[in-house]
């Protein structure tokens, strides 16, 4: 049981009477006793704990501290390569061991899957950090190889509508660039027929011969 202790006498270093250092010297020798006393009861109740166990249940002990290695590890290399994609940190299920222990025995990480609207470039992009992420544990699971299956059918589907945005970019600059060059020529046929209106008069009929 944890007991509440009021701070609400504060004691400036050097303006502690004999006494006052007396009992709180006493009081931090004594916690300094309990803490040790406690940690040796506990090393007592472990060490009794594992000279109870067969050597089926230490065997067992033995598997599940290995397995809980793996499954942090595994869940670390997720969370380390996915960075921002992450939703939360590794979340564990857990199981207790004959020595009463409880071990993690399987792992998950949740990551942002969802393409990026009208922006398949960007889409690429995330597709190939889900991938790196799913596959960053040393030995990735069925489900991480699912996951990572599906990021590159998403990056595929993101590849063929670039493509095509680009192609209709492409169509509508040219159908652009074609408009302009008809205008300009249109504007160019006015300036001509604008030249020949404008020309003196005494131009006009200069070849007529008049000659009797």
């Amino acid at each position: 049981m944890l007991a509440s202790v009021s701070s609400s006498q504060l004691v400036i270093p050097g303006d502690a009477t004999p006494r006052q250092s007396s009992v709180n010297n006493k009081n931090n020798t004594e916690l300094k006793d309990n803490k040790n006393t406690l940690e040796s009861e506990s090393s007592k109740l472990t060490q009794k704990a594992a000279n109870e166990l067969t050597k089926e249940e230490l065997a067992q002990v033995q598997q599940l501290k290995q397995r809980d290695l793996e499954v942090k590890a595994h869940e670390q290399a997720h969370v380390s390569t996915a960075g921002a994609l992450a939703i939360g940190g590794a979340t564990f299920t857990f199981t207790t061991g004959p020595n009463g222990v409880r071990y993690a025995v399987s792992g998950e990480v949740n990551i942002n899957t969802s393409p990026i609207a009208g922006d398949p470039a960007a889409t690429i992009r995330k597709a190939d950090a889900i991938r790196r992420a799913a596959l960053a544990p040393a030995s990735p699971s069925s489900q991480d190889q699912s996951v990572a299956s599906r990021a590159t059918g998403m990056a595929e589907t993101a590849r063929t509508e670039l493509i095509q945005q680009t192609q209709e970019e492409q169509k509508i600059k040219k159908e652009s660039k074609e408009t302009d060059e008809t205008e300009e020529d249109l504007q160019k046929n006015n300036n001509e027929i604008d030249e020949t209106s404008n020309k003196p008069d005494s131009l006009i009929g200069s070849l007529v011969d008049f000659s009797v």
